[in-house]
């Protein structure tokens, strides 16, 4: 028996490879098939079933290409309508690769087709179990993605009787192996491990310790964010099926010359810049918005950016098709192309290029006190409220775009976040705004916590 954990930090995903005398399985895909291919290969396996545990909505899923290639069947639970041949397991139903057996457990709550799989070892004991969005390290699914086909409460319930009937009856010893770790924007309190056991989770995660049906439908519907609305057009790709990825490289993969990437711009095209911050801050294009590869970056696209919109690229030499990739893993194809030698290209030309003032956190003391000046804070409001700068306002990134008018024109701003990957990002929609009186935070709030500033914790947030 073989299992590994395949993790992609920029997603927050796990997708995971099994393996028994010859025969593989793949369950919940990234989009690129080759990793899964090439890891069969390897080990000289046929991957035999491609397992999906629901209708993703934050990535688009390489099943469907991965079962072309590979000959392999996808696999859903009960309720998985789709527009292409899959077999909808029945709850219950069992599968084999080689000498393991993998049980499918219908567990709707996330979603209506949720489905988790239960595998049992070659002397047929429960091993592990694939949860999918079903159960996290710490949470669970959030119940909220079913656009008013059933509201939140109602999911909730249904998510109840599936922990409480399917996975909380398991032996502690099981491994949970989920689909998401920290970061992910399919739960709200995830822990950071990325794998647990049921028992452990019985002791821990507050879905798992409820035994009350209504004090458990308050605790796992209360304080959810919005969910990007990405989401909602990932599930329909999952569900309907979607252009070939070698296909789509091909296509987006396109060097534009200066005059092709600004008329693209002029028709409507979103700039995306996914150089490193330290980098956008010293020159970019007017216009551009920073989401760089070195975080997560798929997260932030799927967030920041309407999912319709045309992109244009500008990239650091030789990371043009990695950020394509990256862009279709969550859906995003309608790339026109990326500016051929980049920022340098434009440098060369003697364009106008803007530029982000940044400071280190040591020099906020200087100005910390000043009515002037106003800490703005772009974390998440539970970060926020662990502990931030005292009078600190809060505004998260993802409401940058809808708040920034809340900023007063006669103020200057001190922007962070928690590192310096968000602000860059904050900083970049307010130039494009055309708000100039701010500075940036080197290192963010992991910086500022080794001053002396004032501190404080678990206050409301402020607007």
């Amino acid at each position: 028996m073989y299992i590994e954990q395949l993790y992609t930090n920029c997603l927050a995903e796990a997708a995971y490879y099994i393996e028994s005398n010859g025969e593989a399985a793949v369950i919940d895909p990234l989009r690129e098939t080759e990793p899964y291919i090439e890891k069969a290969k390897s080990r000289n396996a046929k991957i035999k079933y491609v397992f999906e545990t629901h209708f993703h909505a934050d990535f688009v899923s390489g099943h469907i290409d991965l079962a072309r290639k590979t000959g392999s069947q996808i696999i859903y639970g009960p309720e998985a309508n789709t527009s292409y041949d899959v077999i909808n397991a029945t709850d219950g139903e069992e599968f084999f690769v080689g000498k393991l057996k993998i049980k499918a457990l219908h567990t709707p709550g996330h979603t209506l087709e949720s489905t988790c799989y239960l595998l049992f070892d070659e002397n047929g004991k429960e091993h592990c179990i694939f949860t999918g969005d079903t159960l996290f390290v710490g949470d669970v699914g959030r119940p909220d993605l079913l656009d008013g086909i059933m509201t939140k409460e109602e999911l909730a319930s249904k998510m109840f009787d599936s922990l409480n009937n399917k996975i909380k009856t398991l032996p502690d010893e099981v491994i949970v192996y989920p689909a998401h770790g920290p970061g992910s924007a399919c739960g709200k309190s995830m822990g950071k491990e990325t794998f647990s056991t049921i028992g452990i989770q019985k002791k821990t995660n507050y879905a798992l310790i409820h035994t009350e049906r209504e004090a458990f439908i308050k605790e796992v519907t209360d304080g959810l964010n919005k969910p990007p609305q990405y989401f909602f057009e990932d599930t329909k790709i999952n569900k309907n099926g979607y252009d070939a990825i070698d296909d789509v490289i091909i296509k987006n993969k396109t060097a534009l010359t200066l005059d092709q990437f600004e008329h693209a711009v002029i028709d409507g095209a979103i700039i995306l810049d996914t150089r490193i911050a330290d980098e956008f801050e010293t020159g970019f294009i007017p216009g551009s918005l920073n989401i760089g590869l070195n975080g997560m970056f798929a997260v932030w696209v799927g967030t920041l950016i309407d999912i319709n919109k045309p992109l244009v690229l500008i990239c650091a030499d030789g990371k043009e098709e990695e950020t394509i990739l990256r862009l279709a893993r969550v859906g995003y194809e309608n790339v026109a192309g990326y500016l051929k030698g980049g920022i340098e290209t434009y440098k060369a030309l003697n364009k106008e290029l803007q530029t982000v003032n940044s400071i280190n956190a040591e020099l906020i003391e200087k100005f910390y006190g000043n009515d002037d000046y106003i800490v703005l804070d772009v974390r998440k409001p539970s970060e926020y409220e662990t502990e931030h700068i005292k009078g600190a306002i809060n505004i998260q990134l993802s409401e940058i775009k809808e708040r920034y008018n809340e900023l007063q024109p006669g103020k200057k701003y001190i922007l962070h976040c928690a590192a310096g990957y968000r602000s860059m990002m904050a900083a970049s929609i307010l130039k494009d705004h055309n708000i100039e009186n701010f500075v940036n935070v080197y290192g963010g709030y992991g910086a500022i916590k080794k001053t002396e500033l004032p501190k404080e914790a678990n206050l409301p947030e402020l607007a």
